[in-house]
């Protein structure tokens, strides 16, 4: 047995089930909204607005990687994902709050703007309710 599987079954507790399964789901959403929002601004404009753009594809890794942290299951992958959501939420939180406070540093919208406002503030709500979800399976 792999070490996700010997996790799971000690625990009885798999991270991509039950709500985890909708946390994987929206997180490879994003991965993807995110991904391909930057590819195209970095190949179409990059001069315009390149700080936004590197945000962006930034925060398309972020959510990769959770999003696997997720799949794998297993303590430290838990334990990867929940660093990386506080990552995430610290980034969303600098980023929004840079964009009120100087938005002539950002010409066009990032993920992560206005607290992921162009997102219905999904960014900004996903991951503390991924945070939560992991410290409950933490068991």
């Amino acid at each position: 047995m792999s070490e996700s599987t010997d996790a799971q079954a000690k625990s009885g507790f798999d991270l991509g089930q039950g709500p985890g399964r909708l946390l994987v789901w929206l997180y490879g959403v994003f991965t993807v909204a995110a991904a391909s929002r930057s590819v195209v601004q970095v190949i179409l404009d990059f001069g315009r607005a390149p700080l936004a753009y590197v945000l962006s594809a930034a925060a398309a890794v972020v959510y990769a990687f959770i999003t696997y942290s997720l799949v794998r299951g297993g303590e430290s992958a838990r334990k990867a994902a929940l660093v990386c959501c506080a990552a995430e939420l610290a980034g969303v939180l600098t980023v929004g709050t840079w964009t009120l406070v100087a938005p002539s540093a950002f010409p066009d919208a990032t993920v992560w703007s206005v607290y992921g406002m162009d997102y219905l503030f999904i960014p900004v709500i996903l991951p503390v309710t991924a945070m939560f979800w992991l410290r409950r399976s933490e068991r």
